[in-house]
């Protein structure tokens, strides 16, 4: 019984090394501009986002950043991915954003971001990944349904 065990455990311990070794590290993936691309959707919005190496420049549909976001909270939330990487000022994004509303693009161009700096620079995908930075955030709406007011929402119920 117990050499059952020990040749488990030899198993176990050959395959863990195998897919060690089978692992090849990853590689960035640029055009030829030095550009990485990865497309962020959050609620209705989707953005197409561009990271390059520069002074920290971000354009949001060709408009600067305190054009497009009023809110310093919005700001604040496309900037994540930089301050936790520590990649403050380093990189200059372009971004093209539709649908939703303000915060949905916000969180689009987030994740955007997150994304494109993970295939920019693939040894920072546990730092955004372990912030929750690389999965879509898959919260909708929910729809309407007939004989509500709103999605649950009944409508006012009068005795008299």
């Amino acid at each position: 019984m117990a050499k059952k065990i020990e040749s488990l455990q030899d198993i176990k311990s050959a395959t863990v090394a195998a897919s060690a070794e089978t692992k090849a590290p990853r590689k960035a993936v640029k055009d030829k501009k030095g550009r990485s691309y990865a497309t962020g959707k959050r609620k209705d919005a989707v953005a197409r986002v561009w990271v390059m190496p520069g002074k920290g420049n971000i354009t949001v549909n060709e408009k600067s950043l305190d054009e497009y976001f009023a809110r310093p909270v919005l700001k604040m939330v496309i900037n994540q991915p930089f301050v936790i990487t520590n990649r403050e000022n380093e990189f200059d994004v372009v971004c093209t954003v539709k649908g939703g509303g303000l915060s949905g693009q916000a969180g689009a161009i987030k994740h955007g971001i997150a994304k494109a700096l993970n295939e920019y620079e693939p040894e920072l995908r546990s730092v955004l990944k372990q912030a929750g930075f690389l999965t879509r955030d898959d919260r909708v709406v929910e729809r309407k349904k007939y004989g509500k007011a709103k999605a649950r929402r009944s409508y006012q119920f009068s005795k008299r």
